[in-house]
């Protein structure tokens, strides 16, 4: 008895209980613990899917007849496999592939059961079609399988093979039922509906033809006369995608049953139209990625298959895509068709380099040929040298001219592309050297590429080729100038300490573009945090007077890169740079400040200004002179340079903060009071709500400085005023006298102590130090009493204590010097004494030696306080 002879005398309700009885057992062995594992879990979630479905057909009346019930025991049959599985894992080499072969035969059943009903209206049919997708297109990870025995009984293997073929039986006999309680169409029937059919009968008729072929019922002779290849290829550019998908599926069968149909079908308009099916759904995309693979081996499919267009695009996107059988056979096509070089190249294009970098790698042809070889020989292999050499040429030119993102060039050195540019660089021909140059400065703009290319040893190639005065090498200075700008940005570069000095010695003798490279190198080596010895070395060589005449060059990144050249520089040699610069560069780089359009150049500008020693009072005299100030107060004022986020502007800010300490430095009233009349407070107290931390630090000294003289310029206005009635609006609290921004330089009256609170408030500690100078201004031994109250009023002491928690030592030597005067007062003491104790004690035991006097009278005080609480 033939087992698709399964219970014909039961009705149609009954074998839908036992198929939802053997779902629900699957369902329970999913969870027991002795077959539980994350692929028969994964596997009973596309059961429980089915649990609903079948809930649905079971009181279907209609649903009761032989041809459906057919199809319903094909399932049973699945359902039956799957159990096995289960419960007997170790008779199985390999348990994964076995349950996702069970997974996609149950959806080619549930196609059987779609087919079977296609005459009866069946509530839920967009669900069995969804889940049979979901079924068909099951892949199960590796990673969640159990671990796979290496070694497996022959015994095991039979009975896996028998038990598959006996699956196959099972279904095949299924599926003729089907098609015999449905009507048997004659051959030549089965011929009109693959011509003229409409989609219902060409369904059939698909059916029909692959029965016909999985009987041997047809001959080539018969295909050929009928012409069958191309109705079938006619009716898939017109088709519904359940009719495209069995089109494919028939078109492999034809060449299953004779290798000599793909000839038959390499047709380019054929072709054509089964590359559309790679942008169909998941299956239709699989079953023609495999089609055209099987095709490829006719070397003229190859040939036709790369220039349909779009098609390359497509198989890239398969390939990088998850269904791993379509994933594997679009890269094995892939493979197949770049031995085009034109086709590698639209690979590459469309984002897959292996080819490409393949070109770049292979042997180099070497120096001679055999002599044993005959003429004609040795001319062959001459010229398929010839033709390699070409296409390393083709595949690196190519490369230059894309446009890649940071990933695919990261990709394309991880391929190994690297080092056949290189080698083509140092050893070919001028042409292979241009083009290999210019694929590697394109691969150059990424970090790890330029690693790879230090590692490579092309840095003294470089240099060399910078140096020669050979007229055929002089196109290849500008990329080999614009490698070594990229390569200059790792710190690697620091293992030859003679590359900068080299890279000076250039300057003078190379064109504005290579020149213009040198010097974004050269700022780049010197930027290093471990460069110091390099600046040394730049600077005792005369760097800074070797760069100076291109302050006045027309091109304005040449300007610019001298200017930041000279910035870096000047960060470490400070004393020396008023010497070196001299009045003339000074007014010169001051008119690159008023001038200059760009805030790149002018931030590289103002920086070499804020290096020169603030002590420095011919300077000072200078920039005074220059106009220098009212320039710069013009830009702040004019623009939001001092809240914009981007490193450009930040330069440009925080190097104006540094100049204008100059401009308010304590020592000098009347150089203060220049400053104020020119606006410095209003925008000192902007800075202090800058994005730049350096930039608040730097404003928080400006306003230390002026307010240290404040109370002097308060008494001297207060001695005016007894002649003259006086404003109520200028009367300051904190100084017991009459304030006024521009004359006395008040923190209270320029509304700076607010913005100071705030910084102090804030997450960053690095500007504590400089805050809180400027607040313990107002905190002088003529008006400390004032001073407490009023910054207890703006909640300081709260911010001092944050401090003293995790400041810097300087900046907790300046808290606890202005906590001692907040404590002299004992409304202050009883406010905040217990939440400093904790603080102070912690750091008289852990903290720095010098903190430990001021502390000690600290704790003094609060000791006292608790006596005298206990005494009352």
């Amino acid at each position: 008895m033939k087992k698709a002879e399964l219970m014909d005398d039961k009705n149609f309700s009954h074998l839908v209980l036992k198929l939802q009885s053997s779902a629900d057992e699957i369902t329970s062995l999913a969870k027991d613990p002795q077959t539980q594992s994350e692929t028969i879990t994964e596997f009973s979630i596309f059961v429980e899917k089915l649990g609903p479905i079948l809930v649905e057909l079971k009181d279907n009346k209609f649903l009761d007849t032989p041809t459906i019930r057919k199809a319903m025991e094909s399932v049973e049959v699945e359902l039956k496999r799957a159990k096995c599985l289960i419960k007997f894992p170790s008779d199985r080499s390999s348990p994964l592939k076995q349950i996702e072969d069970v997974t996609q035969n149950l959806g080619r059943s549930l196609g059987l059961v779609l087919f079977a009903c296609h005459d009866v209206s069946v509530v839920g049919k967009e669900k069995i079609e969804a889940l049979r997708k979901e079924m068909m297109n099951a892949r199960f990870s590796t990673a969640s399988s159990e671990t796979k025995s290496e070694l497996v009984d022959d015994v095991d293997t039979d009975v896996e093979s028998e038990e598959e073929m006996e699956g196959e039986i099972v279904e095949e006999e299924i599926e003729e039922e089907i098609l015999e309680a449905d009507g048997r169409l004659g051959v030549d029937d089965v011929v009109v509906q693959l011509k003229y059919g409409n989609d219902e009968e060409f369904t059939r008729a698909v059916l029909h033809f692959a029965a016909l072929i999985s009987e041997n019922a047809i001959t080539d002779e018969w295909i050929d006369d009928e012409g069958i290849v191309p109705i079938l290829f006619n009716r898939l550019g017109t088709s519904k995608p359940n009719n495209r998908l069995a089109i494919v599926q028939v078109l492999r069968s034809l060449i299953k049953l004779n290798d000599e149909n793909k000839e038959k079908m390499a047709d380019g308009g054929y072709l054509s139209t089964l590359v559309k099916s790679l942008t169909r759904d998941v299956e239709e995309q699989r079953e023609a990625a495999g089609l055209l693979l099987t095709l490829s081996q006719v070397s003229a499919v190859r040939r036709r298959i790369g220039r349909i267009q779009g098609c390359i695009v497509m198989l890239v996107a398969i390939f990088n895509g998850e269904d791993r059988v379509a994933s594997h056979d679009a890269g094995k096509l892939l493979n197949a068709l770049s031995s085009n070089t034109q086709n590698a190249l639209h690979m590459a294009e469309a984002g897959y380099f292996k080819p490409l970098v393949k070109y770049l790698k292979e042997a180099k042809s070497p120096h001679g040929i055999d002599i044993a070889l005959s003429w004609s020989e040795a001319l062959d292999i001459s010229v398929f040298w010839v033709c390699s050499d070409m296409s390393k040429i083709l595949m690196a030119t190519a490369l230059s001219r894309m446009e890649l993102r940071d990933q695919t060039r990261s990709s394309i050195g991880e391929e190994g592309a690297i080092e056949p540019l290189v080698k083509m660089f140092k050893e070919g021909k001028l042409e292979a050297k241009l083009s290999a140059l210019s694929a590697l400065q394109n691969l150059s703009n990424l970090k790890e590429n330029t690693t790879r290319l230090i590692n490579s040893g092309i840095i003294s190639s470089l240099l060399q080729l910078l140096f020669s005065v050979t007229s055929v090498l002089m196109t290849l200075r500008e990329p080999a100038s614009a490698i070594l700008a990229r390569i200059a940005e790792s710190e690697s570069v620091l293992i030859n300490y003679d590359i900068a000095l080299q890279m000076l010695s250039l300057l003078n003798l190379s064109s504005p573009v290579i020149q213009s490279h040198l010097l974004q190198a050269l700022n780049s080596i010197a930027s290093h945090s471990s460069s110091s010895r390099v600046r040394k070395k730049m600077a005792e060589n005369g760097a800074v007077q070797l760069l100076l005449p291109f302050l006045t060059e027309t091109n304005t990144k040449i300007r610019t890169g001298a200017l930041n050249l000279i910035y870096t520089l000047s960060k470490s040699s400070h004393e020396e740079l008023m010497e070196q610069l001299g009045e003339t560069h000074l007014n010169i780089i001051v008119n690159v400040v008023s001038s200059s359009t760009s805030e790149a150049e002018k931030g590289a500008a103002v920086g070499i200004l804020s290096n020169l020693p603030v002590n420095d009072k011919k300077a000072t005299d200078i920039l005074k002179n220059a106009n220098l100030l009212p320039i710069l107060i013009s830009i702040m004022s004019s623009s939001q340079a001092s809240l914009t986020p981007t490193s450009t502007t930040m330069c440009l800010v925080e190097s104006i903060a540094g100049v204008l300490i100059r401009f308010t430095v304590h020592s000098d009233k009347k150089l203060q009071h220049f400053s104020a009349e020119n606006g410095v407070i209003p925008v000192l107290v902007k800075l202090l709500s800058s994005r730049s931390v350096v930039a608040k630090s730097r404003a928080a000294t400006s306003l230390e400085q002026l307010s240290k003289n404040t109370l002097a310029l308060s008494k001297s206005r207060n001695s005016r005023w007894r002649c003259v009635p006086p404003s109520s609006d200028g009367f300051c609290e904190v100084h017991d006298g009459y304030c006024f921004t521009k004359s006395t330089f008040c923190l209270v009256k320029a509304g700076a102590v607010s913005p100071l609170v705030q910084i102090l408030e804030g997450n960053l500690r690095e500007p504590d130090e400089a805050v809180l100078s400027a607040l313990a201004t107002l905190l002088q031994d003529e008006i400390w009493e004032n001073g407490t109250k009023y910054l207890a009023k703006m909640k300081v002491v709260q911010t001092i204590i944050k401090v003293l928690e995790s400041g810097t030592v300087k900046a907790q030597e300046k808290a606890v010097w202005m906590l001692e005067r907040f404590f002299r007062i004992e409304a202050h003491r009883v406010e905040y004494g217990e939440s400093a104790q904790v603080v102070l004690i912690d750091l008289a035991q852990k903290g720095d030696p010098k903190l430990k006097p001021t502390i000690a009278k600290l704790l003094a005080q609060l000791e006292l306080l608790q006596v005298q609480s206990s005494y009352f």
